[in-house]
């Protein structure tokens, strides 16, 4: 059982460790480099080649039953819900076999659309307290669900 964060970008790096620390679970923070490493001896900062997509192709090589998620991006998150890892969005929603489908549909068009009209590029709103507080309370329970799923085999 680990955890997996896709860190570039990611504004719940901090709460995650502390989470996963308290949980006791192994935490692979994993960016393209220019993350300060952390002391923490359950976290491991892997650092893949500079390129689109080497974060995403780590974790989704690893991630699987039993391990926790932590993405933005959709198809990342396709991949490792079809291995059958957990994943949650920094926000704290889930990605699950019942609903990625159609937010990777969902994604897809949304892309088309910007593609098609340079007018329709707004940035997405902001990372609140709310976010924050929504995220820490699901990665507890993903995790503490991903736990039974190990342990149950």
């Amino acid at each position: 059982m680990a955890l997996y964060v896709d860190a570039d970008a990611c504004p719940v790096k901090s709460e995650a460790e502390a989470v996963a620390t308290r949980l006791k679970v192994r935490l692979y923070v994993v960016s393209n480099g220019g993350l300060r490493p952390s002391a923490n001896p359950l976290v491991e900062m892997v650092y893949v080649a500079t390129g689109a997509d080497e974060a995403d192709k780590w974790i989704a090589e690893r991630a699987g039953r039993g391990d926790v998620v932590v993405t933005a991006d959709i198809p990342l998150a396709a991949k490792c819900v079809a291995n059958g890892a957990r994943v949650l969005t920094h926000a704290g929603e889930p990605l699950t076999p019942a609903n990625i489908g159609q937010i990777l549909a969902t994604r897809d068009l949304m892309a088309d659309l910007r593609a098609a009209d340079p007018f329709r590029q707004g940035s997405g709103k902001g990372f609140t307290k709310a976010d924050r507080s929504r995220f820490l309370d699901a990665l507890d329970r993903v995790l503490r669900a991903a736990e039974r799923d190990v342990t149950h085999d």
